[in-house]
């Protein structure tokens, strides 16, 4: 029996070595593996959902099951195959402290990251199945009910921040995560058990609207991101004063951690190159602009989340907080 289990964690070494070969040969900037059990963070999701500090976002509450157990998403799935993905571009002309009416996050800077990763995802996936042949699959890029920062962690590729982002200790944060559950016998790696954050707190004292009650803990509410992206119907009047200058996302938390101001580098894969609309979008031109007009322009960017109403309502948003920095 000895010798069938040494044989067994042998063959499983190997695949995942193959495995991780192809993950980089598809662009993945880092890879590693995990075994599927209970969320480590489950009781501070019940909390964090108590608080009513998902607003908007319901379907977080449905989800909160596979969440606290990614084994309810695949019952059959043994491991996840998790990615790292860099967007990160240098920014020369906006600091963190600059204001510049009409920001963007980052991410949202090129063609919408589900598809160009999802297209990768699924080459991973079919890879997974030629190197473990019979293997199922199921793939996710931040969609879903998929802990994919906890699974991240777990599989050793990197902590989570203060901040709550996923912060790699080579890369920085500015990472896409991807999702492979998989019934294949991969070896796991040894999770990442050291919060480097340590005293550190830029993340949470550089957040505009003071969105993090404390180290860990993000009301999302108060979150730019989530008002820009998610957040349904107008807005109230603080609502409005809080977006500043971004009109879509935020990065002010990312942009000020040392762990990216130290390592983050330059992603050089092509299908994240920003697009000049996007990046620095003309505010005036999303104000007068019609629905068709804003499907051809914006349909492959993340744009098309909020929708034309809501860039419009982020847009008028930003403009009466410049005006008031005028006065």
């Amino acid at each position: 029996m000895k010798n069938v289990e040494q044989r067994r964690r042998a063959e499983a070494s190997s695949k995942t070595v193959e495995v991780k070969r192809r993950a980089t040969a598809l662009g993945f900037d880092a890879v590693g593996v995990t075994t599927l059990g209970p969320n480590a963070h489950a009781a501070e999701l019940d909390r964090w959902l108590e608080a009513g500090y998902a607003g908007t976002m319901t379907y977080l509450q449905r989800q909160a099951e596979k969440r606290k157990d990614p084994r309810r998403i695949m019952p059959e799935a043994r491991t996840a195959v998790v990615t790292l993905t860099n967007y990160f571009h240098e920014d020369p002309g906006h600091g963190p402290g600059d204001r510049h009416p009409g920001r963007v996050a980052q991410y949202a800077w090129s063609a919408d990251y589900h598809d160009v990763l999802g297209g990768r995802i699924e080459k991973l996936a079919a890879a997974i199945g030629e190197v473990a042949p019979g293997a199922t699959t199921r793939c996710y890029v931040d969609a879903g009910p998929v802990p994919e920062r906890e699974l991240a962690q777990r599989a050793g590729l990197g902590w989570i921040g203060k901040n709550m982002m996923l912060i790699h200790p080579d890369i920085g944060s500015f990472t896409f995560i991807g999702v492979v559950l998989t019934d294949a016998d991969l070896a796991p790696d040894l999770p990442f058990e050291v919060d480097r954050c340590g005293t550190c707190r830029r993340c949470l004292d550089a957040c505009p609207t003071n969105a993090f009650p404390e180290p860990h803990v993000l009301d999302a509410t108060r979150c730019i991101s989530y008002l820009t992206i998610e957040h349904r119907g107008v807005f109230n009047e603080q609502q409005r004063r809080d977006v500043g200058e971004w009109v879509f996302g935020c990065d002010v938390c990312q942009d000020v951690c040392p762990w990216n101001v130290s390592f983050a580098t330059a992603a050089a894969d092509p299908a994240f190159a920003p697009r000049a609309d996007v990046r620095e979008p003309d505010l005036a031109a999303l104000l007068e602009m019609d629905e068709d007009t804003f499907a051809r322009r914006y349909a492959d960017t993340p744009f098309a989340r909020p929708g034309l109403r809501g860039m419009r309502r982020n847009t008028a948003a930003v403009l009466a907080g410049a005006d008031r920095s005028r006065e």
